[in-house]
């Protein structure tokens, strides 16, 4: 089990080695359910589910320069 604690902006990290299991790469789409007080998260496959594709190209929030260094090393 791998954990990671999200920030007061509500932002955390997915460890690189769940990442990887999962084939999840910078500019993937992820999808968030909750099951109770569990959270199960979905990778969306383009062509998929287009309204949620389009949602997250529309998106800015952590898409600048900066922000890919920040959260680089995380």
């Amino acid at each position: 089990m791998k954990v990671a604690r999200i920030s007061a902006r509500g932002q955390t990290v997915i460890p690189k080695s769940i990442r990887e299991a999962a084939g999840l790469y910078a500019g993937d789409t992820l999808a968030f359910e909750t099951d109770g007080e569990q959270v199960v998260v979905h990778k969306v496959s383009r062509g998929r589910d287009g309204h949620v594709q389009g949602l997250s190209e529309t998106m800015s929030e952590w898409g600048s320069a900066e922000d890919e260094e920040a959260w680089r090393d995380l």
